[in-house]
């Protein structure tokens, strides 16, 4: 006979902390306010059977088990693709999230859409949104297809039980922050039940080879809400990045058990829904200004893309008793650090000047390749002199003044001669050992003081 027994537990809502009293301040991970009352019941006697069916798993050979790489099957955008390391796999469960209204939901649509037409039927639950309401954003983006399924409920044994019927090839959970089980009686979003549903999830994906889809909520941080424990148990998370001002949206893989971690993928949000944009170096330099001060374009390295990007620089008198340092699109830190190595390696004085630096688009990176961009743009800004237009800076830079070599500085360079760049400014180590001489002329520098001679002419 099953004994069932119910105790009360404070859980915290950001590390799944449990503790059996309530405290202002959780003891694991330090967030305030996040203990949250929930009832537990724990079961005693035969365990109940998964998701999946009492199927029993046994122990198999290596070798026996069938390859998946050439089971990878495309989602119908190149862009997702490439993030996703080449296709969708079987079985396998993608977490992705992003700020409200950033297109999650516009994305996973078109690639329901994309698969129905395809390959087979699709299921996407929505419990967010009603039926209507998402037969109205799939009419604005054209989708219209007959193996398109719709479940507009927030019960997880639904949800399962829609999957054993149609067999779909692909699931969307829309969102996991809502959809909640009755065996546990803790209200949905809470840690219990986003633990309890994407285990399920999981293992229906896992048993059945159909990849699943699941979209989360974020933090005011710009974190996936719930547990740390969300993003162990899937396969692959991709965060969508992007500024809602603007047109262009990235997708970023940050975990990828059969793919490249922080490859990006690159959309321009359209009336008629999300589009992949193929040549993402074309759209960031797009607009650049010409003979401007403080302008200089630096190739930033996205997983295995290479990507051009604008940055710029502003110094200018403070008015204030602490000088300005501000940073959007790379760490303001790392500004700081380079602006203490240029007053002292350089003798620029920029301890009276408010400095800013942006990476023009949104793109957020931290990668050192730039450094040498963000010293020349400020020397440029700071001189009031422009860099050559058709230069491409990169190049790590050291405490000492050095500038260090790259990785992949040959791919990188490919991209700027596919642009038309004429001129590459980068680390003298990273000279020769080309597998083809390049079409660009590059200038190797060893430290800070050619960097500044060679690309402001002084």
């Amino acid at each position: 006979m099953k004994i069932l027994r119910t105790k009360t537990q404070f859980v915290c809502q950001q590390c799944g902390y449990r503790a059996p009293r309530w405290s202002g301040r959780c003891p694991d991970c330090g967030e305030w306010n996040s203990l949250r009352e929930e009832q537990v019941r724990e079961h005693q006697g035969p365990g109940r059977p998964l998701a999946s069916g009492p199927e029993q798993s046994r122990p198999v050979p290596l070798h026996a088990i069938a390859g998946v790489e050439d089971m990878r099957f495309p989602t119908g955008f190149g862009e997702l693709d490439r993030v996703l390391g080449g296709g969708v796999v079987p079985g396998s469960v993608v977490l992705v999230g992003g700020d409200p209204g950033i297109g999650k939901t516009t994305l996973l649509l078109q690639v329901l859409a994309a698969l129905a037409s395809g390959r087979g039927t699709v299921l996407y639950v929505s419990g967010e949104e009603s039926g209507r309401q998402i037969k109205l954003r799939a009419d604005r983006l054209g989708l219209t297809c007959p193996t398109f399924y719709l479940l507009p409920t927030t019960l997880l044994p639904d949800v399962i039980n829609a999957a054993q019927d149609i067999q779909p090839i692909a699931i969307v959970v829309d969102s996991i922050q809502t959809v909640y089980t009755d065996q546990i009686s803790s209200a949905p979003g809470t840690v219990s039940q986003i633990q309890e549903v994407a285990c399920q999830l999981m293992w229906l994906a896992k048993r059945n080879h159909m990849p699943v889809f699941i979209i989360g909520h974020v933090t005011k941080e710009g974190a996936i809400a719930g547990p740390r424990l969300l993003e162990h148990l899937v396969d692959t998370v991709l965060y969508f990045e992007g500024d809602k001002t603007h047109t262009y949206r990235m997708l970023r893989a940050v975990k990828n058990r059969f793919g490249t971690t922080n490859e990006i993928g690159v959309f321009e949000m359209k009336e008629q829904g999300l589009v992949e944009v193929p040549n993402p170096s074309a759209l960031f330099l797009a607009g650049r200004p010409v003979n401007s001060t403080g302008s200089v374009v630096v190739c930033t390295l996205e997983g295995t893309r290479p990507i051009l990007v604008e940055l710029q620089a502003l110094v200018t008198d403070t008015a204030y008793p602490m000088p300005k340092r501000m940073a959007n699109g790379v760490e303001v830190n790392r500004v700081a650090l380079l602006l203490a190595v240029m007053e002292k390696r350089l003798g620029m004085q920029v301890a009276g000047q408010d400095v800013y630096v942006n990476v023009v688009g949104g793109l957020q990176t931290n990668e050192p390749a730039l450094d040498l961009g963000i010293v020349l743009a400020v020397a440029s800004s700071l001189r009031d002199h422009p860099l050559d237009p058709h230069t491409m800076v990169l190049g790590e830079v050291g405490l000492s003044g050095e500038v260090r070599p790259v990785h992949q500085a040959e791919q990188r360079v490919r991209e700027a001669e596919k642009l038309g760049f004429r001129r590459c400014i980068l680390p003298a180590a990273n000279v020769g050992s080309w597998g083809s001489n390049p079409g660009v002329e590059l200038m190797g520098i060893h430290d800070l003081h050619d960097a500044v001679s060679v690309g402001l002419g002084s």
